[in-house]
This record gives C-alpha cells, structure tokens and sequence, in this order.
C-alpha cells in the first residue's frame, strides 16, 4: 500500500531507469540469500493518522510479498524476513501483538500457496500464540519438497538466543553421543555452530537491507551476517519500492568484497 502520488511523465521515467537498472543486473553478481529487516509499518500508520498498528503491519505483509516476488524474478534463493523478534514479545503491547501474529499466520499460509516457494519457520515457539505456531508448521509441511524461493520467517527471533541453542544443541548432541568435555573443546568450531543454527545448511546473508532509515542490526542473525554487506533504506516498509530493491543490489554489485584477503 502507497498513496504517494508520482506525476504521470516522472512515473514514466522511473519505469525506463528501472528497466534499464534490471538490466545491467542481469550481468552483474547478484546475491544469493538477501536478509530483510522490515521496519516502520508502526510509523506508517501514524503519518496517515490510522486508529492502530495493524494497518500498517497490514500494509507491511502485502509489501512483503512484492518484495519476494522481486528477489525471485531475480533468482536470488533465499530470503529471511525479520517479522517479529523475541524483544517484540515484552516490548509491544498485548493488543497489537494479537494483530499482528494473526497477520503474520495468514502471511505464512498465503506464502505456502504461492509459486513453487519453501517457508521455514526461524526462531524459538515459547511465547508465541498456538494458531501462529500451527500454521507456520502447516506451512512448513506443505512446501517441505518446493525447490523454488527459500523464505525464512523470523518470528520469535533473537540473534544471541539462536546462537544459545546452537550450543545448547551441540552439548546435547555431543552428550548424546557419549563424548567427554575435552571432545567437546576440541570440536567445537565455528562451522559446528554453524551447522546447528536455525539456518542450518543455508548459505549465509550476502545482503541484509534494513527500511525506515535506522542503522542498526537488533539482534538479527548476529552469526550468519559476520560478512554480510548491509544497505539502508529511507523508506518505510509499506513504502519500499521495486526501484529501491534494484538500488540495493546495484549497491551490492559494485562492491568488493574482500572477506580479509
């Protein structure tokens, strides 16, 4: 949802500068795995003078799925949209969080209907509302042999609490299996830690892009975003437009990414 209104001829030009933007793309490195922070869907709503939040994170959820449908025209494989994360359970308030799981449950099984897509769901249960866990899961279920757009769903999220229960998975495992503590020194590794995120098996973040102007990670996949190159957007949530996506990912192209060579 956007009501700013563009004047014919400039609508006009937007739309040769960004055919031309996916253009030059199409010979260009482009990510692989691209990390969505979705922010100012609260703000948003206030602008326009709306009664709640909910219209916003209404207008957030449509927006997300243009922006997959954009990452996937443009083969990029797998996409993680930060929706709701574990600070988000205490910090907002019982109302609006009831609004938005249920928007964020439809959002999950609209997604599982949609394309060829595979929807995983990131992030600890405990706290979450039962109907949004069961239809995450169903969704889960459903796309479990889709081989299109990977999408993780954030939600219940907390970057330190992930990296927690990948070591807390590792004891066990290690336990498990008989091992002592000095095994375990010895084979914990950061591709070990790697290996039992919720991400598992995944590529990291090539690119993370963040809406509404803020510049901070909040506690968003700590780990996997280690080399990560990172674009900030103006744009609030429901605003972000298919020509600030392209700008990202030229941004992304025209960096070198060195990775401590």
């Amino acid at each position: 949802m956007n009501d700013r209104q563009v004047p014919f001829g400039r609508g006009l030009l937007y739309g040769v500068y960004q055919s031309r933007l996916k253009r030059w793309l199409q010979t260009q490195q482009r990510p692989k795995h691209v990390a969505m922070i979705i922010d100012g869907n609260r703000r948003w709503a206030r602008q326009r003078g709306l009664e709640t939040a909910a219209h916003g994170h209404t207008a957030g959820a449509a927006k997300v799925h243009e922006f997959l449908t954009w990452c996937d025209d443009l083969g990029v494989e797998v996409v993680t949209l930060y929706l709701l994360s574990a600070d988000n359970l205490t910090g907002r308030t019982a109302e609006e969080l009831a609004d938005l799981t249920e928007i964020i449950a439809d959002l999950s099984e609209d997604l599982s209907h949609f394309r060829d897509w595979r929807v995983q769901h990131v992030g600890r249960t405990a706290g979450l509302p039962q109907g949004l866990v069961d239809k995450m899961l169903a969704a889960e279920k459903r796309t479990a042999d889709h081989r299109g757009l990977h999408i993780n769903l954030a939600v219940g999220y907390g970057g330190r609490a992930e990296i927690a229960d990948a070591v807390r998975s590792i004891v066990r495992s290690h336990n498990e299996a008989g091992g002592t503590l000095d095994n375990l020194a010895d084979d914990l590794t950061p591709e070990l830690i790697a290996e039992h995120l919720y991400t598992g098996g995944q590529p990291d973040p090539d690119l993370v892009i963040r809406t509404s102007g803020e510049q901070r990670l909040s506690d968003f996949m700590l780990w996997q975003s280690a080399h990560s190159e990172f674009y900030f957007v103006e744009a609030l949530g429901p605003d972000l437009r298919e020509v600030d996506f392209l700008r990202a990912l030229r941004d992304f192209a025209r960096r070198q990414r060195r990775f401590g060579q």
